[in-house]
C-alpha cells in the first residue's frame, strides 16, 4: 500500500485501489486501479487506458469533480 499524502488542504489522501483522485499534474480524475512500484496506476471514471502518478501528486476530488465524474461513469453504463 502506498503511504497516504496530504492534498492541497493538508487533509490525507489515502490512494486505496477504487478510490477517486485528481492528478495535480494534469487536473484529471481518475480512479486508482493500483501501483507499480513507486507509481499508483489511475484510470478515466469512464474507462480508457491508465496512466501512471506519484502518489505525491494526487488530491482528492472537490465535490464538483467527484459529481462529474460519477456522472460521466454512469453515462458509459446507459451509453449516453
Amino acid at each position: 500500500m502506498t503511504a497516504p499524502t496530504p492534498d492541497a488542504d493538508g487533509h490525507t489522501v489515502s490512494p486505496d485501489p477504487s478510490a477517486l483522485v485528481v492528478d495535480r499534474r494534469n487536473s484529471k480524475v481518475g480512479v486508482v486501479m493500483g501501483h507499480v512500484g513507486p507509481y499508483l496506476q489511475l484510470r478515466p471514471p469512464r474507462g480508457g487506458l491508465e496512466w501512471d502518478v506519484p502518489p505525491e501528486d494526487v488530491r482528492t476530488p472537490t465535490p464538483t469533480e467527484e459529481l462529474s465524474a460519477k456522472v460521466a461513469a454512469a453515462n458509459r453504463r446507459w451509453r449516453r
